[in-house]
């Protein structure tokens, strides 16, 4: 698995157990104790920290976003799961530097993985959406 995709998962598994915890703590302080507990490698921290900070950094704004597109859902009744990995990707198409195909393509499978088929389905309809709104598809 490439060091994009770990990290990925890594950025995932932050926002998870920090939306758990209530999100009340520091989003990057609480990553970088979960990645220290999970021994995660110098390259991997690195891009997920870059994930994290845009979502920590935007997160009303990507809420809002992602309101805008998952029609007949509110985003705070949506699972943890699927929450994390739709503000995750909605960070990383914002600051534009992967191609929105790969973002959709790796966010479906961390739906998948952490998920079920569904959320993996769902995640896959809300970003296309977002995508497709901001023009990136």
């Amino acid at each position: 698995m490439r060091v994009e995709s770990r990290a990925r998962a890594r950025a995932m598994q932050a926002l998870y157990a920090w939306e758990l915890r209530g999100g009340g703590a520091d989003l990057v302080r609480a990553a970088n104790q979960l990645w220290d507990d999970l021994a995660v490698g110098v390259e991997e921290r690195r891009f997920a920290d870059r994930l994290l900070t845009a979502a920590r950094d935007h997160l009303p704004e990507l809420d809002t976003q992602l309101g805008a597109v998952t029609s007949n859902w509110r985003l705070d009744r949506l699972g943890v799961v699927e929450r994390s990995v739709l503000r995750l990707a909605a960070a990383e198409l914002r600051l534009g530097a992967t191609p929105p195909k790969v973002v959709l393509r790796e966010s479906i499978r961390l739906a998948e993985r952490y998920g079920s088929s569904d959320s993996a389905r769902f995640v896959n309809g809300v970003l296309d959406a977002l995508a497709r709104k901001a023009g990136r598809l």
